[in-house]
């Protein structure tokens, strides 16, 4: 299954255009992020901690959402 991290970085973007993309850019550039898991509470927690590059984690909400509907829905 892919993690959250690998599909996450499908949004990467030269030229971020929105949250989603410079999440994606600025997840990459963090060499701690969880990149093997696809548990909401480990990320999340990480992002809590770590993640001073999201303005809001309702952007980490939002990818999670599209992750699960796209992902773990159709396992």
């Amino acid at each position: 299954m892919k993690s959250f991290y690998h599909y996450l970085m499908k949004y990467r973007h030269p030229k971020p255009q929105d949250e989603l993309s410079k999440f994606a850019n600025d997840a990459y550039a963090d060499h701690g992020f969880p990149k093997n898991t696809d548990d909401y509470d480990e990320i999340s927690s990480y992002l809590e901690m770590n993640g001073s590059y999201l303005k809001s984690m309702n952007v980490f909400d939002d990818a999670w959402d599209r992750y699960e509907n796209e992902v773990l829905n159709n396992i």
